[in-house]
């Protein structure tokens, strides 16, 4: 018997369609537009072909900036994802004590990007700050404006206390959802809290961990308001990152090729190593 199709379906994603095409198509096609153009005002452009793409990918300033955020990406992926397994398996899975630690760790995501930098700009001020007056009273030398390692703990442990919540509630919604069953047959054979981790915790998190591995990827290799309100890519460039540069060359220096011709590498930068480990991590579960 032959099935039928209803293509009235399709205009019920047509909504949904074209909200994409205004919201994303159109500024990516002018994004296009510019990268392959050159203008001196006035709204007269002049055809520049792959003029800025071969500046950008052959400036140092471009590599810099891209190393920067390449870094600090598997620096959060290093610490929030074992940080997060970690508090997800000590938090309670029954009583009372559910429902206050699952508020607790989605508070951190309820304040707004540029509220948490300027929390942290003031926790680690020295004269005002909680954070830089103790650490000055006990001698321990610390001024993230100008020490490119202080400013970099302050970018880094910002970015944990903002965004380890979301590994940590993922991670728990994957435990949460093994049955009990699994528990009581590893008692019965006498695995230990790592058998269990390793045979039945792990894997039943593999699939809640990609994702967790895909949004804090992309989200800290595209960050810029809470390091920009921080410490506005300083001192000197220590913290300049990809996002902040971009803004700086866009609108500090008005140099519109460029700037979009950047941004849109730094997007195929984005897709592409989400590719890779969505593939790595993917082909790892299939060998499972």
């Amino acid at each position: 018997m032959e099935k039928t199709w209803n293509n009235k379906a399709w205009f019920m994603v047509l909504p949904v369609l074209v909200l994409v095409a205004f919201s994303a198509v159109i500024p990516l096609m002018t994004v296009v537009n510019y990268s392959v153009q050159d203008t001196f005002g006035n709204n007269q452009f002049f055809w520049a072909g792959t003029e800025w793409f071969k500046d950008i990918l052959q400036s140092p300033r471009f590599w810099d900036s891209m190393f920067r955020n390449l870094g600090f990406s598997l620096l959060i992926l290093a610490i929030e994802v074992p940080l997060g397994i970690l508090i997800a398996l000590n938090m309670p899975k029954k009583g009372w004590g559910v429902p206050f630690c699952l508020v607790t760790m989605a508070l951190p995501l309820l304040v707004p990007w540029n509220v948490v930098g300027t929390i942290w700009q003031v926790f680690g001020r020295s004269d005002i700050g909680l954070l830089g007056h103790t650490l000055e009273a006990i001698g321990i030398p610390y001024n993230y404006v100008q020490d490119p390692l202080s400013a970099w703990i302050t970018v880094v442990v910002m970015d944990v206390w903002h965004w380890t919540s979301l590994v940590v509630l993922l991670c728990y919604a994957g435990l949460v959802s093994i049955p009990d069953a699994y528990y009581q047959a590893a008692k019965i054979d006498g695995a230990s809290r790592w058998a269990v981790f390793k045979y039945i915790q792990l894997p039943k998190m593999h699939r809640v961990l990609l994702i967790a591995v895909l949004l804090r990827f992309m989200d800290s290799f595209m960050i810029y308001t809470e390091p920009f309100v921080v410490t506005g890519g300083g001192p000197g460039n220590s913290t300049t990152f990809m996002s902040i540069d971009l803004v700086k060359m866009a609108i500090g220096q008005f140099d519109l090729g460029p700037a979009a011709a950047m941004s849109l590498v730094y997007f195929l930068i984005i897709l592409l190593l989400s590719w890779v480990f969505y593939t790595v991590m993917t082909n790892y579960d299939a060998r499972t």
